[in-house]
């Protein structure tokens, strides 16, 4: 293991099959279909606004701000270990062959992104701002290399101060980027020449100061572990993932909808299960998921049969899977020895998973406001949504 090419190499190997094996479980059929559609509708909306748009729409200060902001956040992918405190230790001296590779990928896995949203900005720039293609391709070749500058210097940043004052850093690389940006589509020589000296002067100062200091195992090693959960949470919507225990919230500002249900011995599971679903963040998360894709498809689809097919399908899942979810109960739990009726909280369930179908209908029918027939979206959630509760068992 004193070969820190293979370290990386097998961690590197171990980390992508963990995304391969939760992400097939993330993007399936189901969810493919909305995304395309999604992009579609959403594709056609800034194509006609594109049309419409007045040529005083701030186009370039528009797309400074947004790719400021997108560079700024360059999060560094380590994939340092507990462990590495102790047994990495006496390589200290020789790690900068594992970070150059740990920083080649978290470049190489975040450019891409800063780059498909500086090509949707093309249009916006070309049309609206009305510049010459051939400088908004520099543009794009400028925002690679300071995707690179960002990376680097926000790795060298948590290195000097152990991960103080990150905000401050990153509001500072952004109000950077920005301007360069600027200065660049609107050939502002000066102003870039000024402005590259600054970055290049950044990270010499950060450099120098990690110098002075040991790596900081223990901040890199919390950066990681909260990086991969915030993963292993996000597949958790989709699929039960091992490393993650169902959290609990008390989401305190949603207690009027519970303070709704009456205290009497009859609706004592009602009571309890309204809560549950409120506070549980895989059935809380697993409604807002689904109520959200079918509010989006709703207010940006604009072809009726697409959003009647789209919120069937995920009415259908919130009432199954709700139903299911809330009516299931452990082989023993001191609810049984409540003085109510067996099938208490199986009434109980439905009754829930009603009212969260109720309240998604509202919604994707606010969203839809504007779309043609948009009133039936919201009788179609309701429709499918009682007859799933109905008939399923």
């Amino acid at each position: 293991m004193n070969n820190l090419n293979d370290v990386w190499r097998k961690r590197f190997n171990h980390y992508i099959s963990e995304l391969q094996k939760y992400m097939k479980y993330i993007f399936t059929g189901h969810m493919a279909l909305v995304i395309v559609f999604l992009l579609g509708a959403g594709g056609y909306k800034y194509s006609n606004w594109l049309k419409e748009a007045s040529h005083d729409f701030p186009a370039i200060w528009v797309t400074a701000v947004v790719m400021g902001l997108v560079l700024a956040f360059s999060k560094p992918v380590t994939l340092i270990k507990k462990p590495d405190e102790v047994y990495l230790l006496p390589l200290e001296t020789k790690m900068s062959t594992y970070f150059n590779k740990a920083l080649n990928y978290s470049l190489m896995s975040q450019v891409a992104v800063a780059g498909v949203i500086y090509v949707v900005m093309w249009p916006m720039l070309r049309q609206v701002g009305e510049l010459p293609a051939s400088g908004i391709a520099i543009g794009l070749a400028f925002t690679i290399l300071l995707k690179w500058w960002n990376v680097h210097v926000e790795f060298m940043f948590r290195w000097a101060l152990e991960g103080r004052y990150i905000w401050l850093d990153r509001f500072a690389r952004a109000v950077l980027s920005a301007l360069f940006i600027y200065s660049l589509l609107h050939h502002e020589s000066m102003i870039a020449l000024v402005l590259i000296i600054i970055l290049a002067i950044y990270p010499i100062v950060c450099k120098k100061r990690t110098l002075e200091k040991p790596f900081p195992y223990e901040h890199f090693v919390q950066l990681e572990e909260n990086r991969m959960m915030g993963i292993y949470r996000f597949a958790n919507y989709f699929t039960d993932v091992p490393a993650v225990s169902g959290s609990i919230k008390r989401r305190r500002y949603l207690d009027f909808i519970v303070n709704m249900i009456p205290k009497t011995k009859e609706k004592t599971f009602d009571y309890y299960l309204l809560r549950s679903l409120i506070r549980t963040d895989d059935n809380f998360f697993l409604w807002l998921r689904l109520t959200v894709i079918s509010a989006l498809v709703a207010a940006f689809a604009n072809i009726p049969i697409i959003i009647g097919i789209v919120v069937t399908a995920l009415a259908f899942a919130t009432a199954i899977q709700l139903k299911q979810t809330l009516g299931k109960s452990a082989e023993f739990s001191m609810s049984m020895l409540y003085p109510l009726k067996g099938d208490a909280r199986q009434q109980a369930a439905i009754r829930i998973a009603r009212y969260s179908i109720i309240v998604q209908a509202v919604i994707v029918l606010l969203a839809g406001i504007g779309t043609p027939y948009f009133y039936i979206q919201g009788i179609i959630v309701l429709v499918v949504g009682e007859l799933t509760l109905r008939l399923s068992k």
